[in-house]
């Protein structure tokens, strides 16, 4: 089994010793594995980054990297002595320095023929040779984090941290930009942690997704896993659209709902017999002419090839349903559907969003 490149073992941290604003996280990461940290803001993922690049002290703990301890409560490496590299919400080129200069900033331990080829390699690699001699005011937002990307990765750093690198781009962009830095990571073999608080962003990029909640690690597994088996109440909600419907679990497999019975695999066993809040996302939500479960359209969303309608149905159950998009319904119509749910994901009710 490959031994984790990037340790993070029950960490802790607080600012001016004050209570913890992150309390006891540990996940890992592989060598060339891409991960995220996802949350909403001031949920303290911010804080992990500081503290992996060395700009947090931590309270608890160990930080190691490459086989190296980077932190712990009686170990703090520097932090121009890690290795790591970073990327900023904000881009922070330099303006009064040309792109070419500025990916070389970091490089002045390297000669001058070194430096110059290593920097057409940078700019080789994000796709903007021709721009070497341009400044950052003559360039677009993703053209400028394509040159904070290439200016962090210069160096070769061993670990790359991305804060918010997307959150000023437009909504398109930072989609195409995500895969466009996937890719870029993975064919330099960089091992990466983006920080986000959009799960579009985390999904685009990370192998791995570690949702954050109050300083705490609420899951941590592949963007597939939080979707499809989220292990707590906030995961299920925070990731992917959906609504919650009351229910009671019979067996293993029926969970009995206003809606009638619906089948599926229970996520977990020990919920049989009692009362709870079923996930029902909108792709087990089947538009069917002869479904069982009708109602009237509230609320329509465009996607292109697929219509996302908020129907209310007759038992007074708010349900979100994908429809192909040549299916075309206005609001205040009706409709026909049936929930065809592969596993059904539950918590018991009344349980905490955590």
């Amino acid at each position: 089994m490959q031994s984790p490149y990037l340790s993070i073992e029950n960490v802790s941290a607080a600012y001016d010793s004050k209570e913890n604003v992150v309390n006891d996280v540990s996940f890992d990461l592989l060598e060339g594995e891409l991960g995220c940290l996802l949350g909403p803001s001031g949920c303290g993922k911010t804080t992990i980054l500081r503290a992996i690049s060395g700009f947090q002290n931590i309270t608890g703990g160990t930080i190691t990297l490459a086989g190296e301890t980077l932190s712990s409560t009686r170990v703090s490496v520097a932090p121009e002595n890690r290795g790591v590299g970073m990327v900023f919400q904000d881009h922070a080129l330099f303006p009064h320095l040309s792109l070419s200069d500025n990916i070389g900033f970091g490089l002045d331990k390297l000669n001058r023929a070194e430096r110059t080829k290593q920097i057409e390699k940078m700019l080789e690699l994000v796709g903007m040779r021709e721009y070497h001699d341009s400044y950052p005011h003559e360039i677009s937002g993703g053209q400028s984090q394509r040159i904070a990307l290439a200016r962090a990765l210069a160096p070769e750093p061993t670990l790359l941290l991305m804060d918010e690198p997307f959150s000023n781009l437009d909504t398109s962009l930072r989609e195409s930009l995500g895969y466009e830095v996937r890719q870029m990571l993975k064919e330099t073999g960089i091992t990466a942690i983006m920080v986000t608080h959009d799960q579009h962003d985390a999904f685009a990029l990370g192998d791995q997704v570690g949702v954050i909640l109050d300083g705490q690690l609420e899951q941590w597994g592949s963007p597939f896993e939080l979707y499809h088996t989220p292990q707590s109440r906030f995961v299920a909600s925070f990731i992917g659209d959906g609504v919650f419907i009351n229910g009671n679990i019979e067996n293993e497999t029926t969970a009995i709902t206003a809606l009638g019975e619906i089948q599926g695999q229970v996520s977990n066993r020990n919920l049989v017999g009692k009362q709870v809040e079923l996930l029902i996302r909108p792709d087990d939500v089947v538009h069917d002419p002869d479904g069982n479960v009708s109602g009237v359209i509230t609320r329509k969303a465009f996607k292109g090839a697929q219509t996302l309608y908020t129907v209310i149905t007759h038992h007074d159950t708010a349900l979100l349903s994908l429809v192909p998009s040549h299916d075309d319904y206005e609001i205040g119509d009706s409709i026909s559907l049936r929930i065809d749910a592969d596993h059904l994901v539950c918590f018991a009710k009344n349980s905490a969003a955590t």
